[in-house]
């Protein structure tokens, strides 16, 4: 018998663990993601560190490599990015005005990656699959938000979901080196362009 409850109260930490582990991971993505976005990929560990109220050799432990580390953030954001789509399609509103809100999330997600973009392109093995998952990911999500607002007679049918990201992420080139261009208010533009036309 007390085999058996030490065998359940084993069974009870397991779980527990990684489920801290799990928000450890996750305060730790959250923390890397703001400081990449102030800061740049290339911001020092510790400044995560701090943020995410961890020591360094926690990070490490987690990501043995900056290239690790960032290829998790943006698996991360890609996550984050496509749960919000299916939340603010099931959460009851307009279709129409979920597909805007996902946007306007998918252009936080484009214009905050300051040297993201040139990293990605290098030949680290760490980031060869990340477009392919970007995509796999993310085109159908949108595609789901556009299909809906479509079905409710809200904008015209037949909207490309990749094409879509694609133009809003070309709108968002340069943002964030000139303060003068609005990429956010440009996207607004090509989204209300969607609407159905009586």
């Amino acid at each position: 018998m007390a085999d058996a409850s030490r065998a359940a109260k084993a069974g009870g930490s397991a779980p527990r663990k990684r489920a801290d582990a799990r928000r450890n991971e996750r305060a730790l993505l959250d923390a890397a993601t703001a400081v990449f976005a102030t800061s740049g990929v290339e911001a020092p560990v510790r400044e995560i560190a701090s943020r995410a109220g961890v020591g360094v050799a926690t990070i490490y432990r987690h990501f043995p490599t900056r290239a690790d580390l960032i290829a998790a953030v943006y698996r991360h954001q890609v996550e984050a990015c496509a749960e919000a789509g299916e939340t603010l399609l099931a959460g009851g509103g307009s279709p129409y005005d979920a597909l805007g809100r996902w946007v306007n999330r998918f252009v936080d997600f484009v214009a905050t990656k300051h040297g993201l973009a040139s990293v990605l392109q290098s030949d680290d093995p760490a980031f060869q699959s990340l477009h392919a998952y970007f995509l796999d990911r993310l085109v159908p999500v949108c595609s789901d938000l556009l299909r809906a607002a479509a079905d409710a007679g809200e904008i015209r049918a037949g909207i490309d979901a990749y094409e879509l990201m694609r133009g809003v992420g070309n709108l968002c080139i340069g943002a964030e080196s000139d303060p003068r261009y609005d990429a956010r208010r440009l996207v607004e533009l090509l989204v209300a362009g969607l609407r159905r036309t009586a």
